[in-house]
């Protein structure tokens, strides 16, 4: 069990957002029997990072798994969970949004939104200690057959020194 060490000492580990992303997965796999997935169901693993002229060194491994139900071509629910670059656990959950007109042969334009945890979002920021914000990002999506990869382009999180941000997430479809 791989564990990581958070600011102020306390110690998490990625066995929850496995058991969530699988929780995840069993739900959107028996939802599928109602065809709620009926555009398709992938299944996300969160590799890595690129930061765009950080002002400070950032973990460009972030590993962590989640997942896209598709009830249509062009929307789709994704949540899951990851270690940041900050060396904190995060969680996600929001809708993706393709239309069909940037849609071109393998690749495919789309924005996500949706609230996002692990951050310090400063007066901007929900819960008690502000770690959980909204997120609207621009993903270019790259899909052959049952593989593809998800380049998303995050937003600067200024209130903790966060650059932009690209993320990678290999991807499966079921």
């Amino acid at each position: 069990m791989r564990c990581w060490q958070v600011r102020g000492g306390r110690t998490k580990t990625i066995a929850g957002a496995l058991a969530l992303s699988v929780l995840m997965l069993v739900a959107a796999t028996s939802a599928r029997a109602g065809d709620w997935c009926g555009g398709g169901l992938w299944v996300d693993a969160m590799v890595g990072s690129y930061h765009i002229h950080p002002d400070k060194d950032f973990e460009q491994f972030n590993p962590g798994l989640g997942i896209e139900c598709w009830p249509g071509e062009t929307w789709a629910l994704t949540a899951g969970g990851f270690r940041n670059s900050l060396s904190r656990p995060s969680w996600y959950g929001g809708a993706v949004w393709a239309p069909e007109f940037l849609h071109w042969g393998y690749v495919r334009l789309a924005a996500m939104g949706g609230l996002i945890s692990g951050y310090n979002y400063g007066n901007w920021g929900l819960g008690h200690d502000h770690t959980i914000g909204p997120v609207v990002a621009p993903i270019v999506m790259v899909a052959y057959k049952r593989v593809g990869v998800n380049f998303i382009l995050i937003p600067p999180i200024p209130s903790d020194d966060l650059p932009f941000t690209v993320g990678f997430q290999l991807k499966v479809k079921f």
